[in-house]
Formats: structure tokens, sequence, C-alpha cells
């Protein structure tokens, strides 16, 4: 911590990620910035021809620790991932076979105007293992991943996303309801419009918020403080005829 303080530049960061990695004894340790257009940024101990053969196969779209990361607040065990999917099982091997690890431990950073990145430790070894440690230098890495990125943002400044947008009451109500869980075609209906319609409101929400896709845009919307998940939502859908919460008609 005292020498990612003192670092004044980037090329120090990725020593002091190597180091970790070592004092750890662990396969890797990584960094990753992911920018609103899409644009990877980062440093950490990956053989370059992965971090390659990563942006070639543009498995950004379909990585498990991304988008399962944007859905979360708190560090993630790669074991409690949606790995269900057969492009994921497929990502997962192709992973492993690069020797990226076959456990996993991700922690969520979100910076100013919905900065999004990650942290990410792991190694190869079983279960227990793996669950010891991670107990063990959890609090240590949810601190050094947010001191790193502090530090990121302070060295490259040009990379800090824009203040988002504001949102217009159309495209504010289509991403509530999408955060509550309803469906496309469900929130459509809820707003007397059609799909096509929504999936307009939709990407104009996601290009205010220069966010990836939707579930990014519901993420930072949420993170921004523009929607609000709560009893007054809630409440508020309750209102429309025929609707209801899909989260109670689970329970």
């Amino acid at each position: 911590m005292s020498r990612l303080e003192k670092a004044d530049a980037l090329e120090q960061l990725q020593g002091l990620i190597v180091g970790l990695r070592d004092s750890l004894k662990i396969d890797h340790v990584v960094y990753h910035w992911v920018s609103a257009d899409g644009e990877q940024y980062g440093f950490g101990t990956y053989d370059p021809k992965w971090v390659q053969h990563y942006v070639d196969k543009e498995y950004l779209r379909i990585d498990p620790v991304v988008s399962g990361s944007f859905q979360r607040f708190h560090p993630v065990d790669w074991k409690r991932l949606d790995w269900s999917s057969r492009a994921a099982r497929a990502f997962r091997k192709d992973a492993i076979d690069h020797g990226i690890g076959n456990q996993g431990f991700t922690i969520p950073i979100r910076g100013p105007n919905g900065q999004f990145a990650l942290f990410t430790v792991s190694h190869t070894t079983d279960d227990a293992a793996w669950s010891d440690f991670t107990q063990a230098e959890q609090r240590n890495l949810i601190l050094i991943a947010h001191y790193l990125n502090q530090k990121a943002l302070k060295l490259e400044k040009g990379r800090a996303p824009e203040p988002v947008r504001a949102l217009s009451p159309r495209e504010t109500d289509a991403l509530t309801f999408l955060a509550m869980g309803y469906s496309r075609g469900q929130v459509a209906e809820m707003l007397s419009i059609s799909e096509h319609t929504l999936r307009a409101y939709i990407e104009s929400a996601r290009f205010k918020l220069g966010a990836l896709n939707t579930t990014h845009a519901v993420a930072r919307a949420l993170c921004e403080g523009l929607i609000v998940i709560g009893g007054a939502a809630r409440a508020a859908a309750g209102n429309w005829p025929g609707r209801e919460d899909p989260r109670a008609a689970a329970r």
C-alpha cells in the first residue's frame, strides 16, 4: 500500500501487480478497466497472448466475470457466476487452457461518473484451498483494489468518463422496470408502447449512460442515482392493471 501511494507512473503499477501476485503466491492478479465504448485498459500478469486472444475473440461480450460483476457491488467468487451457456463454458475452458486458473475472485469497482473496473485474482487449486485464501485475504484485496483504481484514475486522467447525461422520464421508467425484473414485453405493455419504441428508449438511455449493454445501463443508472428501486417504485408498478411484481410471483 505504501508503494502504491508513492507510485507516479503506470509502469510502476505493473511492477506492483507482479509483486503482489508473488507475495500472495497465486497465478494471476489483474486490474481491468472497461470504458463506455468497449475499450479495455489495464495491467496484470496474464500472458499477453491470452490478452490479445481475449480481444480478438471479443470475449468481453460473453465473459461471465464482466457481465456478472456489472450486476454486483460486492466481491464475487467465480463459482457463483452463471457458466451454464455453451459460450460461457467454452470461454472458461479456453481461459483455463491459457493458464488463467480454475478459481477466481473479482472485486467490482465503481468510480466517478459511472466508471467501471474489475480487480481480479485467480489461481489453479481446489475449492477448499481457494475458500481459505479468499476468506483470509478478502479485506486486503478490497482495500488494494480501490486504492489501485484511485491511482489509475489519477495517472490516466484522459480515460476518466464524462458525467452522465440526464435521462428522460420514459427512459427512466424503462430502466426502472427492467431493474425490477420485468421483461421487455411487460415493460412495453406497462408503458403502453410497442417493444420497438421501448428498444429506442433503452438504446437512447444506454448511449447517454455510456453503457456497453442494457445490464450495464441499468447498473450505471442505479450507481448514479438516476433510478431508485424501492417502495415507491414498487408501488408505482403495482398501479399498472394486471401487473404483479415478478419477485412476489416467484415467492
